[in-house]
């Protein structure tokens, strides 16, 4: 089994290349936003809490998360690996997805991080919100998000380089460019397992 946690900034790619990384290796793409709109629309206990929380504009606390992301791996008991997409998004969910996976005998393996230059970023996502007619994505919002990212993600990746298991991936050319280089990193995950399952 091997999981992976993807990250990238607004416009990176990150969704697209998630896609490819789990049907190209065949394990589960965990996006924390899927879940929660499948646990409300399941009406279970936990969904009913998120949907109070999501309505009222608040957001969901790790503990909940955490919860969220549990009952989604326990459902899934066969699958050869997850990939982690949305989540973690601050040092204290990172510490609490390496508690939850050790509760259940796995680990984070790898950690995938799109690099792509901020001025790259902007031009791509400008372009996006013209082609979707999305008024409010103008250069200064765009830029607040940047921001915001770094700011809480640069330290999740630090907590993760200090296990030595994040890789930097250079997320400009073509989807096809970039998921060859993601590739070379994964292959030896991938093929260390098979060649201990043989």
């Amino acid at each position: 089994m091997v999981n992976i946690v993807i990250f990238g900034p607004p416009g990176a790619g990150k969704g697209t290349q998630a896609q490819k990384i789990a049907q190209a290796y065949g394990i589960t793409h965990i996006a924390t936003g899927d879940i929660f709109r499948r646990e409300i629309r399941s009406g279970s206990s936990l969904g009913e809490q998120i949907k109070a929380l999501v309505e009222s504009g608040r957001l969901v606390p790790d503990e909940l998360t955490v919860e969220v992301l549990r009952s989604a791996l326990e459902q899934q008991p066969t699958a050869a690996g997850f990939l982690f997409d949305g989540f973690p998004r601050t040092n204290a969910q990172a510490e609490a997805l390496d508690r939850l996976l050790a509760s259940m005998g796995k680990k984070v393996d790898v950690v995938i991080a799109l690099d792509v230059p901020q001025e790259e970023l902007v031009k791509r996502l400008l372009q996006r919100a013209r082609q979707q007619g999305r008024a409010d994505d103008n250069e200064a919002v765009i830029r607040r998000r940047f921001e915001e990212y770094q700011r809480k993600t640069a330290p999740v990746q630090d907590y993760y380089a200090q296990q030595g298991k994040l890789q930097h991936i250079p997320g400009v050319g073509t989807i096809d460019e970039v998921f060859g280089r993601i590739r070379q990193v994964l292959d030896p995950y991938f093929l260390k397992q098979t060649d201990g399952a043989a």
